[in-house]
């Protein structure tokens, strides 16, 4: 399936998508877009967790350089979206700023890692970090910070984040369980996370560009990608008038189990 890294797309639509048909086999392709679509349905829930679905799974039939790159794109569009949409509900402008601008210092560290770490360490990483993740949240289901010791610890926090986005694609074990565990109200929440994910994305892409990682097939597949994305956010919305978000975040917990073992089991 790798062969797909070493041809060179041409530049145009219908011939980017017929390639993408030739060397990516037709259950590889739904089964990413199906993880792109389900991203979308817990983004659209919850505000976040889209690459913590998508990224793993890329990563467990590609390889990481090339399910960061994908997603970078992806990304940097809903993010926007639904950053514009929530815009009003921010309050703290400050602890905003201060956390994208650590989170765009450490986009660009991680983004060097990409580029020189050896895939196989990277992908170790990931499946390690998702492991910490998953534990973390059992054993700590309602771990909380106060808003000044927040304060203490988002620039580094930032930073670690922005690290993690840049180097493996997942920057959840320190985001989200830092903010979560703030326990902003919903809309802040989500405008927080967009701002901060949209920050990353525009540090990465031209980044990754410079660096060679991202080229024209990145480009079509990440762009394609944003319709099975984008579609299952208004669902994820909808969906949770009727269940709440703890039900989503077992879920996430449970499927990120079955990818770290994946991951493992491949290397």
């Amino acid at each position: 399936m790798r062969v797909i890294e070493q041809v060179g797309w041409p530049v145009g639509w219908p011939v980017g998508c017929w390639y993408l048909m030739a060397f990516i086999d037709l259950q590889t392709l739904i089964i990413v877009g199906l993880a792109f679509a389900m991203g979308g349905v817990i983004k659209g829930a919850t505000g976040a967790g889209a690459p913590l679905i998508a990224v793993p799974v890329m990563t467990s039939f590609f390889d990481i350089r090339f399910a960061v790159a994908v997603f970078v794109l992806p990304n940097l569009i809903t993010n926007l979206y639904q950053g514009l949409i929530y815009r009003h509900a921010l309050k703290d402008r400050l602890f905003l700023l201060v956390l994208c601008l650590s989170a765009a210092a450490g986009s660009f560290a991680g983004s060097l890692m990409l580029y020189q770490a050896a895939s196989g360490v990277l992908e170790m990483m990931m499946a390690g970090l998702i492991v910490f993740y998953v534990a973390f949240r059992f054993a700590k289901p309602g771990w909380q910070l106060s808003v000044k010791t927040a304060h203490k610890l988002y620039p580094p926090v930032g930073f670690a984040a922005g690290f993690l986005q840049g180097a493996v694609g997942i920057s959840a074990p320190a985001s989200l369980t830092f903010l979560n565990a703030i326990r902003f109200e919903r809309s802040e929440f989500i405008v927080i996370v967009s701002a901060f994910f949209t920050t990353m994305s525009i540090i990465q892409l031209p980044t990754l560009s410079y660096l060679g990682l991202i080229q024209t097939e990145h480009i079509v597949l990440g762009s394609l990608a944003i319709i099975p994305l984008m579609a299952g956010m208004p669902l994820g919305a909808r969906m949770l008038r009727h269940a709440s978000a703890e039900l989503f975040d077992k879920i996430i917990l449970l499927i990120l189990i079955g990818i770290a073992i994946r991951l493992v089991w491949a290397l």
